[in-house]
C-alpha cells in the first residue's frame, strides 16, 4: 500500500466521521426542538385547562394517544389565536371531546 492510497483511505475515513458527526448533531437538534415544542404546549395547556380537565385529557392520552395529541394541538391553536378567553372546565372539555369524537356506526343484527 502506497502513501497515496493510505492518504486517500484516511481522507475518506475522516469525511465519513465528519458526516456521521453532522448527522448526529442534526438528530440531537431535532430532538431538542421537539422537546421545546412539547414544553411550550404543556405550559399553554396548564394555563388554559382547569386541573380536572387536564386530568381527563391525561387519562385520554393513556388510552388514545393520537386523539389526545390532536385535541391538545387544537386547544393550543385556539389559545394562541386568542379564541379561548377563560380556562376550560372539565364539563367544557367533555363537550369538546364529544364533538371531536368520530361518530361510531351502529350495526343492528336481526335474526329471523
Amino acid at each position: 500500500m502506497g502513501d497515496d492510497e493510505l492518504a486517500a483511505l484516511r481522507r475518506r475515513r475522516m469525511e465519513e466521521l465528519q458526516r456521521q458527526a453532522a448527522e448526529q448533531q442534526a438528530i440531537e437538534e431535532e430532538i431538542e426542538r421537539r422537546r421545546r415544542i412539547e414544553d411550550q404546549m404543556h405550559m399553554i395547556l396548564m394555563q388554559i385547562l382547569e386541573p380536572e380537565a387536564r386530568e381527563r385529557l391525561n387519562t385520554i392520552k393513556l388510552t388514545r394517544p393520537e386523539f389526545a395529541r390532536a385535541v391538545e394541538q387544537q386547544l393550543v391553536m385556539l389559545a394562541q389565536s386568542g379564541r379561548i378567553k377563560q380556562r376550560i372546565t372539565d364539563r367544557q372539555l367533555k363537550e369538546l371531546l364529544t364533538q371531536l369524537m368520530p361518530s361510531r356506526k351502529e350495526f343492528r343484527i336481526t335474526r329471523k
